[in-house]
């Protein structure tokens, strides 16, 4: 759960909580007749910029509040947005309008699993790990190619495999309500 006076999602209090010796951007181009606002494609993927993010029900402050994201660096895929405002949709499956002033578009991903994720020193099966990503941890995402992406948390680097990654894939993350 994420909303204003319920208990705060798991992944709020995420932690560069990294096991062991840890202590270009991608996304499916909006159709040519369709331009965004931003003149960006989307979906595409960006982080929370702060600690607290307000989440709303519409596009502007006067829309309801949903919810208060609680992890900066958060990495969240746009899949609407308006001059001023984005739609977004987290690692819950949850969609909400934040402002663009909130976001960043620096890259980062998120170990969904609860246990260590292994970071091979080579973007091979059966590789050998240079490190581990925590459970529910975030990491900069360098870059990522042919199913494997580099990326960067703690001062260790190392790639996983993409699709062990929230933040990572190119297709819209959730369903859009009408």
């Amino acid at each position: 759960m994420r909303g204003v006076g319920r208990r705060a999602p798991k992944w709020a209090a995420l932690a560069l909580g990294l096991a062991c010796a840890l202590g270009g951007p991608a996304g499916a181009a909006a159709p040519a007749d369709r331009p965004t606002p931003s003149g960006l494609p989307v979906p595409r993927w960006v982080t929370l910029k702060f600690a607290e993010v307000n989440a709303r029900k519409g596009p502007g402050d006067d829309h309801r509040l949903l919810w208060v994201y609680r992890s900066r660096g958060l990495p969240v895929q746009v899949v609407a947005e308006t001059s001023e405002w984005r739609r977004v949709c987290d690692p819950e499956g949850g969609l909400a309008w934040v402002h663009k002033r909130t976001t960043d578009g620096r890259r980062n991903l998120m170990n969904l699993r609860r246990q260590p994720l292994a970071m091979a020193k080579k973007p091979k099966p059966g590789a050998k790990p240079a490190a581990y990503l925590g459970g529910r941890a975030l990491a900069s995402l360098l870059r990522c190619e042919k199913g494997w992406c580099r990326v960067k948390a703690g001062g260790a680097t190392g790639w996983i495999r993409e699709a062990d990654a929230w933040g990572t894939a190119e297709a819209p993350q959730c369903r859009l309500k009408s």
